[in-house]
């Protein structure tokens, strides 16, 4: 009998609460890349509403060239909503359904440039490389004519980044009257069906003027995020656009692939401004996105334990505004998703295709959510690839890149009680009055655990 009831008492420590969504502000992004309309309605109602995700950032939704290529929707015919992802009335329903979820929708605006050749668009909208019928003739676009031609070729010249064109993509005249009303034109027309907030691809490649001049068109206020690739050396920074919204910290993915890698993970223990990055507050920071998974520049799926690491780590840290990929397998760079004989995109299902790299996060989303507004505490590391922080009073992570598990007591700032792991290792734990709890976590894995 006393054998029994030692082994009940133990098992009440250690037994697991009901799970429940984590209260707390949503801000976590999850880009679901080339996910039609009627699957990203399906997953903001059964996943990502449920999960406590905040944004369901989605592809370009305007009429783009034709091809099985995913990069054919970052070339716009037209303003038109109806791509290879469904109508304008899918893309309005899709906005309605997450917002019942209590999910806000990003929505990648490509407004830098169009096409780099000829054709019908998806739409049947004709055109050539400077010619739109009804949207745009060829002074609406800069013929920069350099380098024998109008591609950018030096990424030192500022003023070559943002006149000549991004491989052959013919650049808007931002600059001008009329392509800023243009632009803002698509953009309200994305608001009318309650978007929540735009993702400026190529910011790059336009002065700040030129984007403050379109935000001021913009009918409501939106949340802005936008694409400034660093580039050591070069003119053009990511700083200098956070007056116009937040901006992609690419560095921040860029380091932490080379540290997972080749360096070590107590090296993290000041990650983000510490590092010289732009302000916390107006970085979006990221593992990978549809762009760095194809040219190996961060971590990807292919990269396994490291890439659940690093998404782990990400979401406990409290740098920046994170923000999830979930994508497809591909084999090369150019491949796009699975298409039917039309060549439209079918529907996202979980499973070897369709990876769904965000729903293996889940769990860390909501600690995310919990400990958002708290500081570092209780940093511990063993010099090497062990680390282990708190964040405040709400939770704990335990991240482990070495070839071996470890078996170890950790010091929280915690209230005692028993707490179970959202990382996806699993095990619950039992925290004492005085902050300590015992773990043995594997190697290459991760335990996390909050209130």
């Amino acid at each position: 009998m006393r054998i029994l009831l030692t082994l009940a008492m133990t098992l009440s420590v250690l037994s697991c609460p009901a799970k429940a969504t984590p209260a707390g502000p949503r801000d976590v992004i999850v880009q679901l890349f080339e996910w039609n309309w009627a699957s990203v309605a399906r997953e903001c109602t059964t996943f990502l509403g449920p999960q406590g995700y905040g944004y369901v950032q989605v592809s370009p939704p305007q009429e783009h060239v034709t091809g099985p290529a995913w990069w054919t929707q970052y070339q716009p015919v037209s303003y038109k909503i109806e791509s290879r992802l469904g109508t304008r009335a899918q893309f309005s329903s899709m906005v309605t359904t997450c917002h019942n979820a209590g999910v806000k929708v990003l929505v990648d605006a490509v407004i830098n440039h169009t096409t780099g050749g000829a054709g019908t668009g998806w739409a049947g909208s004709a055109y050539t490389h400077y010619d739109y019928p009804g949207t745009y003739a060829s002074w609406d676009f800069h013929h920069c004519g350099r380098n024998g031609g109008d591609d950018i070729a030096n990424y030192g010249d500022r003023w070559e980044v943002q006149n000549c064109e991004l491989v052959n993509l013919a650049d808007l005249a931002t600059d001008t009257t009329y392509v800023r009303d243009r632009i803002a034109t698509y953009l309200n027309d994305l608001l009318s069906l309650g978007v929540d907030g735009l993702r400026i691809d190529a910011a790059k490649h336009m002065p700040v003027a030129d984007l403050d001049a379109i935000k001021s068109r913009l009918s409501r206020s939106a949340y802005i995020v936008q694409e400034v690739i660093y580039g050591a050396g070069e003119p053009i920074g990511p700083a200098e656009y956070t007056g116009v919204g937040d901006v992609h910290e690419f560095r921040y993915a860029y380091d932490l692939r080379r540290v997972l890698y080749n360096e070590k993970l107590a090296y993290l223990k000041n990650y983000g401004e510490g590092w010289g990055y732009i302000a916390g507050s107006s970085a979006v920071v990221f593992v990978d996105n549809h762009d760095t998974q194809r040219n190996g520049s961060t971590l990807s799926y292919k990269d396994g334990a490291r890439y659940r690491l690093a998404n782990t780590f990400m979401l406990a840290w409290p740098y920046g505004t994170p923000a999830l990929y979930s994508g497809y397998a591909f084999s090369s760079s150019d491949e796009g998703p699975p298409q039917d004989s039309s060549g439209r995109i079918t529907d996202a299902s979980c499973g070897s295709v369709w990876l769904c790299e965000h729903r293996a996060a889940a769990g860390m989303v909501g600690f995310h959510n919990v400990v958002r507004g708290t500081s570092v505490v209780n940093w511990w590391d063993d010099g090497g690839d062990l680390v282990a922080f708190g964040r405040g009073t709400k939770g704990y992570a335990v991240l482990n890149d070495t070839d071996s598990a470890t078996d170890r007591w950790f010091q929280t700032s915690m209230p005692a009680g028993n707490y179970c792991d959202v990382s996806g290792t699993g095990g619950c734990y039992a925290v004492n009055s005085t902050g300590w709890f015992h773990a043995v976590v594997p190697a290459h894995a991760s335990l996390a655990i909050h209130v």
